[in-house]
């Protein structure tokens, strides 16, 4: 048998980068340099984690079966001062005793009522629109429109984390169709993201889900001008963004409603990109289908003012979603640098939000009231995430760390708490940035 080798954890930090990327699960070293090229997961999460150890994170995203693919990228060493913490200890317990229940593949009927209800509301609002001559019809199918977008999009997010479908295919389609088809908001935009966001929860600067400057800033941090390690781009804190920030309290509701436009700027920007896309050519098909039904549908509306209304009635009731997702995370813990590997179960208590509601409400909410749940095990399917939710919190009191869950209530007044307070540092900087005639205007006779 040959003798191991072993290199220190100081050493596999230096192999850190796009071009030399090694990592460490349970020890053992890999170099997935050329596996990052091809990640279906992409390759920001195997740069944020580059140089580190990085079994909690594999354990998450990965099921059982993923296990026997990392031995062709094995270096032959091992790591000398390889150590398990406590908290990762009893993480990778539940983990394993939740697949040994078969969680992770119980997926109940969830996908059938979500089509099904689906259907009804996208029937609804068309037969409203295109067989009614009401006004109040006209806005009540908007509303129902944007509830059935809310829906698509759960849907949307159960595919990309686990397969809901029988098989990959049928995965990969469902995704096309939710995403793109039926939303116009493309299912490889989400990906790049969302699974960016999932490994650098709440890092200022690794974080995209944080980085919403100029119009946003959940943390004073922003006005330094931090760099973005996600879109390689330095997030400016200049005249303008101190003005929009210093209002931020008073704008974030009506800039939840318009929020999607950026969402469809967002999707085509990527897919016109040069950045290599999984599925290109499908996304830009799926979206283009979206682009002919949706314009579509508002052409039969008598007149442009009732087009407008319908759109923005839509988009108001969709934006009880994205308000969702920023009540999980805007009032939670932020931090600044590259996400770590070996506090993954610190990381994420620290960086997410619950928010409390009662088990008839869970179609609402989609899953993500339990954050924190999903986020630790984000293969578990939806279904799941109640039950679970007492081994997390009992977990978390064990450790002493936090097991935040709010009401929606209560989560939009933190929500709101944490905008004003960086509103009013945006306002008092003792070396503010230089102010335009707008700022000074505002802030003269305001």
């Amino acid at each position: 048998m040959a003798e191991k080798k072993y290199i220190t954890s100081d050493e596999l930090k230096k192999h850190n980068k796009s071009e030399d990327l090694w990592i460490s699960i349970q020890g053992k070293v890999y170099n997935v340099t050329d596996w990052a090229k091809i990640h279906p997961g992409g390759d920001a999460i195997l740069l944020n984690l580059s140089g580190q150890d990085v079994t909690d994170a594999f354990v998450a995203f990965h099921p059982g079966s993923a296990w026997k693919y990392l031995d062709r990228y094995f270096t032959g060493y091992h790591l000398e001062d390889f150590l398990v913490s406590e908290v990762s200890k009893d993480y990778r317990t539940l983990v394993n005793q939740f697949a040994n229940l078969g969680l992770f593949e119980k997926k109940g009927h969830t996908v059938i009522y979500c089509l099904c209800f689906i259907a009804m509301l996208i029937f609804a609002c068309c037969y409203g629109v295109v067989f009614s001559d009401s006004f109040s019809i006209h806005m009540l199918s908007g509303g129902l429109l944007g509830l059935a977008w809310m829906q698509v999009s759960y849907l949307g997010h159960d595919s990309g984390h686990y397969q809901m479908m029988k098989t990959r295919g049928y995965n990969r389609l469902a995704q096309i169709l939710t995403g793109n088809c039926l939303t116009g908001i493309s299912i490889a935009w989400w990906k790049w993201t969302h699974n960016a966001h999932h490994v650098a929860c709440n890092s200022l600067d690794y974080d995209p889900d944080l980085q919403h400057l100029p119009v946003f800033a959940v943390s004073s941090s922003f006005f330094k001008s931090l760099t973005s390690q996600f879109y390689n781009r330095e997030l400016t804190f200049d005249p303008v963004s101190r003005f929009f920030v210093s209002y931020q309290h008073l704008t974030y509701y009506p800039v939840m409603i318009v929020a999607r436009f950026n969402l469809y700027l967002q999707t085509f920007l990527l897919l016109f990109s040069n950045r290599k896309v999984p599925d290109r050519f499908l996304n830009i098909v799926g979206v283009l289908v979206f682009w002919t039904w949706f314009p579509l549908l508002v052409s039969y509306l008598p007149n442009w003012p009732e087009r407008i209304l319908f759109v923005l009635s839509s988009f108001t009731v969709t934006a009880l979603q994205h308000i969702q997702f920023t009540l999980n995370h805007f009032a939670a813990n932020v931090y600044v640098g590259p996400p770590k590997g070996n506090d993954w179960f610190e990381k994420q208590t620290s960086g997410t939000i619950d928010i409390t509601c009662s088990s008839w409400m869970d179609w609402f909410f989609g899953g993500l009231q339990f954050q924190l749940e999903h986020h630790l095990f984000p293969r578990l399917p939806r279904c799941q995430l109640r039950k679970v939710s007492p081994f997390v919190q009992e977990l978390c009191k064990k450790h002493n760390l936090p097991y935040r869950s709010l009401s929606y209530f209560e989560a939009n007044l933190e929500t709101l708490k944490t905008l004003k307070t960086a509103a009013l540092e945006a306002r008092d900087l003792t070396s503010p940035v230089p102010k335009n005639l707008l700022w000074e205007a505002v802030n003269t006779h305001g």
